[in-house]
């Protein structure tokens, strides 16, 4: 039985930083890569007690493991990761629904990362979730990228309720914006 919670603790954050390490890009096989997808930016400690300011990241757990997580990420730090400077770049250009996005309540979710031994189970969308429980009553969108060499990624986020609003290219990676309305 899967606990979803926010985050709280350091040794929360440091199990975030585990399950990260074990999934980033550079540590992973090409194979792998292209079946199960993957995680592309590293934190630290410091940085991700920052950028989901008051609000803590969404973990999914397993007793004492850390089965899955999704980092929030408050749009005041989109200048913190250099990678993810583009994307914000992008969000603050678009419109949605008609009004601009860069003042409109959003939240990013700045990575989601499931542990291999749950994936499969359900664990993706039920984090989605979780947070849409625990913010939509302070943020209208969560808004996301992903690599569109991450199919896998995509498909399980248009799964869970997200549309592409932008398709965009950075730095020689091809990406997708995805928004979820969560008053929709």
């Amino acid at each position: 039985m899967l606990v979803y919670e926010l985050s709280r603790t350091d040794e929360d954050l440091k199990r975030i930083l585990t399950l990260q390490k074990k999934n980033i890009e550079s540590q992973i096989s090409h194979e792998e890569l292209q079946s199960q997808g993957f995680v592309t930016v590293h934190h630290d400690i410091g940085l991700l007690q920052k950028i989901c300011g008051l609000y803590g990241h969404m973990l999914a757990r397993d007793m004492e493991n850390l089965a899955a997580y999704a980092l929030v990420m408050l749009k005041e730090y989109g200048d913190t990761i250099p990678v993810l400077k583009p994307m914000f770049e992008e969000i603050n250009q678009l419109y949605f629904k008609n009004e601009p996005l860069e003042k409109l309540p959003y939240v990013v979710m700045g990575q989601v990362c499931v542990d291999k031994a749950y994936r499969g189970t359900g664990v993706f969308q039920h984090l989605y979730q979780a947070l849409q429980r625990e913010l939509s009553s302070t943020f209208t969108y969560l808004i996301t990228e992903v690599a569109i060499r991450n199919q896998r990624s995509i498909r399980a986020h248009t799964k869970v309720g997200f549309e592409c609003i932008k398709t965009y290219e950075a730095d020689g990676e091809v990406w997708e914006i995805l928004l979820w309305d969560w008053k929709k």
